[in-house]
């Protein structure tokens, strides 16, 4: 499979892959406004937690690298109303919060050298986190695949690949790392409704890196679970609370539940940029609802239900700490007591 780019910096503009004509269009999309970035985070036209962390940093160096003050109080002012419409686009990735906050943290640190000079500065660190993006997920892919064996069938939900991230990918970054090291295994991909990021995404990932792949319907997980056909669910996660619960797309809770009552090993698989130290438990998660319209129609052509019906749309929900076999980071695997794991990991 020849390599891509999520997200990166090209010409002037924020090269990114439209994720919502995945699979039947590849198209990238150059991005020189801010405004049209926020609208593309908001439409997925890029996601996954560490994606939208490069586009948070990408996105600060675009809405102020022509500002013309050459003062910092003036410049800081405008950095902050950009980083503050950037973080409107979405609630639940803490990625995308941490790239903001890196970004802003730099200008702080640097106040006192010339505005030129700052600008350069965070167009530095904006590309620096792209490469701590790509070498993150390829430590998580090499700890997180020493727990796949040959022979296995993984069971994955969402995508949290190549397409999630910057080249690799983390849930999706553990099965690419075993299949480099020679171990063969199949995968069972959940279509992930109402935006089937699963079917669109994670198997056209997996098809094109001639992984052995079945894509099923959501509510087929627990048949596949109660014929012994799943040894080992892994997910990626959006933002990871400091007791362990994680929240990721909606459908995982109900993964992590079937693979408890089955006995099934539930593996999350995140960098440390998606961990929220300051919120003690998923409880204090903010999640995402999305239109109706989502819900309403077959990806927002086909109507699939009665005109004017309610509509509850939670884009992610929150797997309890208790329900995670383990957590899989750039640093190591974290296995419970997990505050404790976390807190230990954190300091390396």
């Amino acid at each position: 499979m020849k390599a891509i780019r999520t997200i990166e910096w090209k010409h002037g503009a924020i090269r990114i892959i439209d994720q919502t004509l995945l699979p039947l269009k590849f198209r990238v999309l150059d991005i020189r406004d801010i405004r049209v970035l926020w609208k593309a985070i908001r439409q997925l036209k890029v996601r996954g937690a560490p994606a939208l962390g490069a586009a948070a940093a990408w996105g600060v160096y675009l809405g102020v690298k022509d500002a013309p003050e050459t003062e910092f109080a003036g410049f800081s002012r405008r950095l902050d109303k950009v980083i503050g419409y950037l973080a409107s686009a979405r609630p639940t990735a803490r990625n995308l919060f941490w790239g903001l906050e890196r970004m802003g943290s730099v200008a702080v640190r640097n106040r006192q050298r010339p505005v030129s000079r700052i600008k350069k500065l965070l167009f530095r660190q904006a590309r620096q986190i792209v490469e701590d993006d790509r070498q993150t997920c390829r430590a998580i892919g090499a700890f997180g695949s020493t727990l796949i064996h040959g022979g296995d069938t993984i069971l994955t939900v969402c995508n949290a690949g190549i397409l999630a991230t910057i080249d690799y990918g983390t849930a999706l970054g553990v099965l690419y790392s075993a299949q480099a090291r020679g171990r063969k295994f199949k995968v069972y991909a959940c279509e992930t409704r109402p935006l089937l990021q699963g079917a669109r995404l994670t198997t056209w990932e997996l098809t094109k890196r001639k992984i052995d792949v079945t894509l099923i319907c959501d509510n087929m997980a627990a048949t596949l679970m109660a014929q012994g056909k799943i040894d080992a669910v892994i997910t990626g996660a959006d933002r990871i609370a400091a007791n362990g619960d994680a929240a990721n797309k909606i459908g995982t809770y109900s993964l992590a539940v079937l693979a408890r009552h089955h006995r099934i090993p539930f593996y999350i698989a995140a960098p440390f940029s998606t961990f929220d130290l300051q919120l003690k438990d998923g409880a204090q998660i903010p999640i995402e609802e999305r239109p109706a319209g989502e819900v309403t129609t077959l990806y927002f052509k086909n109507p699939v239900a009665a005109q004017g019906v309610k509509v509850y749309n939670p884009a992610f929900d929150v797997t309890d700490h208790r329900l995670i076999t383990a957590l899989i980071t750039e640093k190591g695997i974290i296995r419970p007591p997990f505050k404790a794991g976390i807190k230990k990991m954190t300091r390396r």
